[in-house]
């Protein structure tokens, strides 16, 4: 299993906010770019990087984003405000390894097929969970599918994964919610990247041993309190 920072990028900074709520920056930091080398010079394996202006329905940051991909020597998913072919398109041909889809996907799930479809093993779903409910449009809208319908959904979509941040507990650097990750990670019928409130060693050999993936650390990666880098084998828990 492996530990992925994440670069999340409003207003051309890296920020982290809390609960997805604009306004509530714990930290602002200049050059994308620059951050994202960052990781990599101390051994990330990938990069997660989401476009909260695209997210947000302000002007993205698509280019930014493609140059980081093909500087970094490292795997890039990218998520935030990716709802149309074109723009998906225009990321995995640009060297992007996958792109994380959500809000369209969701209500639209014959538009999620069929982009995975084009894009085998390429496609993330974004699942974000608030309160137990689906949670869509930048963490502000509320679906009206449940869990498990989706599940039901997808089952046979040839998706690269499921991306689900638990944005009750998104950038409060207190620890994941163990219950509602376990229970979320052994329903889901595709492999699961884990995010939220993921702060030290315990949290991440929590979803190691339900079976997830990766898990996508923000605010204790960045504040030091969390170093993975300096594992016997940097950001990744062996088994």
């Amino acid at each position: 299993m492996i530990v992925i920072p994440a670069v999340d990028i409003m207003d051309r900074c890296v920020v982290q906010l809390v609960g997805g709520v604009p306004g509530t920056e714990l930290f602002s930091i200049p050059d994308p770019l620059q951050v994202a080398r960052g990781w990599t010079l101390k051994g990330a394996p990938a990069l997660h990087v989401v476009d909260l202006d695209g997210a947000f329905g302000k002007e993205d940051n698509l280019d930014r984003i493609i140059e980081m991909a093909a500087e970094c020597e490292v795997p890039v998913q990218v998520g935030g405000g990716i709802s149309s072919d074109d723009k998906a398109d225009r990321l995995l041909d640009s060297g992007v390894a996958r792109v994380i889809v959500g809000t369209r996907a969701i209500k639209e799930p014959e538009w999620l097929e069929s982009l995975a479809e084009r894009h085998p093993g390429r496609v993330i779903l974004a699942l974000d969970v608030k309160d137990g409910r689906i949670t869509m449009r930048g963490w502000q809208e509320e679906s009206p599918i449940g869990l498990e319908e989706m599940f039901s959904r997808i089952e046979g979509i040839p998706l690269a994964g499921i991306l689900n941040t638990n944005v009750n507990v998104e950038g409060k650097g207190q620890g994941i919610d163990v219950r509602s990750a376990i229970d979320f990670i052994s329903r889901s019928p595709h492999p699961v990247i884990s995010s939220g409130g993921v702060s030290n060693i315990d949290d991440v050999l929590v979803l190691k041993e339900a079976g997830a993936a990766a898990a996508v650390v923000g605010v204790a990666v960045y504040s030091g309190e969390f170093r993975p880098w300096e594992w016997p084998t940097p950001w990744t828990i062996d088994d």
